[in-house]
């Protein structure tokens, strides 16, 4: 069985993939991203998911609000990076920093800034790609750290930019995750997974 439903052979910049996008029909719910110059669709995700996805947005979200740190983003934001790569994070963090430094974000388009904090929940058709193809895409753009959230360990692996390449990646399989990032976050490993 192949990894996922739909990945091209043939190669497209981001312009063409926005114009590819476009033309799709709305009735497809498919998540697209554009990996190394290949549009890759990812099919919805099963149970448990989007309820881990909650847990972590409303987690990051009560801490960076408050702290007026950013903004935290959902599975359907795109970015389009400067290595030509276009992707849809589960959860993304874009410092306020970073959001005032720019460019501008402009309605309906896919946001032309690198992230901040990146945070990928392993799914059948997504492991592989997103420990391995996404990790490297996004520590080739200065995504300065990097979260894989593995449900069926119910473990979360925190990846740091150091320099111009990640650690080797803090696991945590129980207790409170530690972030550079968000250096304050009180997140627990078991809030991260409890449905």
């Amino acid at each position: 069985m192949a990894e996922t439903a739909f990945r091209s052979d043939e190669s497209f910049t981001q312009q063409e993939f926005w114009q590819w996008l476009n033309e799709r029909p709305r009735s497809d719910i498919n998540h697209y991203e554009l990996l190394n110059g290949r549009i890759v669709m990812t099919p919805p995700a099963g149970w448990p998911h989007g309820g881990i996805e909650a847990n972590i947005v409303h987690a990051l979200h009560e801490y960076v609000s408050h702290l007026k740190l950013g903004i935290l983003l959902g599975s359907s934001t795109g970015f389009d990076l400067p290595s030509g790569d276009t992707v849809e994070p589960d959860v993304s963090f874009v410092s306020r920093e970073r959001m005032a430094a720019g460019p501008a974000p402009e309605r309906r388009k896919f946001l032309r800034i690198v992230p901040t904090l990146v945070i990928e929940i392993l799914s059948d058709p997504t492991a592989s790609r997103d420990r391995i193809e996404k990790k490297q895409i996004y520590e080739r753009n200065g995504v300065d750290e990097y979260w894989i959230v593995d449900p069926d360990r119910q473990e979360v692996t925190v990846f740091h930019l150091v320099g111009e390449r990640y650690d080797a990646g803090d696991v945590f399989p129980a207790g409170q995750i530690r972030s550079t990032v968000l250096p304050a976050l009180a997140l627990d490993v078991a809030e991260v997974f409890e449905l």
